[in-house]
């Protein structure tokens, strides 16, 4: 019988693209959700009943440990950027992490993978890279051979770094940023996934793993890149910290008087998130020590930031009009 990995958060950003590469090597893909009947597009990754969302909630020991039966790998991939609600930081982050790892423990999995950030550290600056940190710490207790992947920022088609700018150009004349002097390693979400893929099947050791494209860029180049990727024009404005942190206490304060209703467009510890570099550091073993060559964000924004262009697909058709006209 085909071996079977469950992937926690299977149906988001980054495990949509493990399930689909374990599904491509013949696996069963187990794929733990919240909302399992809003992730049947992962159905068509393999074969008839080769992949199957199921209903989990990584805060409840019985839940994980029925997602985990009969498994011989485990993936989490589950993460939050709310830093309130039973969704929390800790909750998913750290205690969600540590309850996956202690089950899988428990169960005997062979192989486990963890999908952490750049910046986890238990004594970080923001509540978030905290938890990551402890969320490491409590898997490495139980999983000590565990596979640990610190990515920088990751972009792909249903990013929500790239989209969200781009969505924002829409508005008007100001792109207004936070950290335009940040740097960061922005790494392709396929990428990711051949890592974690490669920790699944024992073609990698365990250990931490720190992920980064090939070019280091600060977030207003980033930025400059994607202008000019939807041929638009735009003055990118850097907002000071002392600006960001105020807005970022107020929208903290809205979000959590409307129950979470109002979405946060900036939180107060993400603003000092941007304050620290996210790039690979010196003596990490990164993409290199796995043999995978990351891929450019120039090789991959056209494919679905087109959309953002003032005329959309036909952005290159008119380019081209143009040029025949001028000959």
């Amino acid at each position: 019988m085909s071996k079977l990995v469950t992937i926690y958060g299977g149906s988001g950003f980054v495990g949509r693209y493990i399930a689909q590469r374990m599904a491509h090597l013949g696996w069963r893909v187990r794929v733990a959700c919240r909302r399992p009947n809003e992730a049947l597009f992962v159905k068509p990754y393999g074969a008839v009943g080769q992949v199957e969302p199921v209903f989990c909630n990584i805060r409840d020991d019985a839940s994980v440990l029925a997602a985990m039966q009969g498994a011989d790998a485990v993936v989490n991939c589950v993460g939050t950027f709310d830093k309130g609600g039973k969704n929390n930081f800790d909750a998913v982050q750290n205690e969600g992490a540590e309850r996956i790892a202690r089950i899988a423990a428990d169960q005997g999995v062979q192989r486990l993978v963890h999908v952490s950030a750049i910046g986890a550290d238990t004594a970080g600056d923001s509540a978030y890279a905290r938890s990551k940190g402890k969320g490491e710490d409590a898997v490495l207790k139980h999983m000590p051979d565990a596979m640990i992947l610190r990515p920088s920022v990751i972009f792909g088609i249903e990013d929500q770094f790239f989209n969200r700018f781009a969505t924002m150009t829409r508005f008007g004349p100001i792109l207004p940023i936070v950290g335009g002097n940040t740097r960061f390693q922005a790494v392709y979400v396929d990428d990711v996934a051949k890592a974690a893929v490669m920790g699944l099947t024992g073609a990698a050791e365990g250990g931490i793993y720190e992920l980064g494209g090939p070019n280091v860029a600060t977030f207003r180049e980033l930025m400059s890149t994607m202008l000019k990727t939807i041929r638009r024009r735009r003055i990118v404005l850097n907002l000071p910290f002392w600006v960001a942190n105020l807005m970022g206490s107020v929208m903290d304060l809205v979000h959590s008087i409307s129950l979470g209703l109002v979405p946060a467009m900036i939180t107060k510890d993400q603003v000092v998130q941007l304050r620290s570099d996210n790039v690979v550091g010196a003596d990490a073993k990164s993409f290199a020590d796995l043999g995978i060559e990351p891929t450019t964000v120039e090789t991959v924004l056209d494919d679905y930031l087109w959309r953002f262009r003032p005329s959309g697909q036909y952005d290159a058709i008119k380019e081209s009009a143009q040029n025949l006209r001028a000959q």
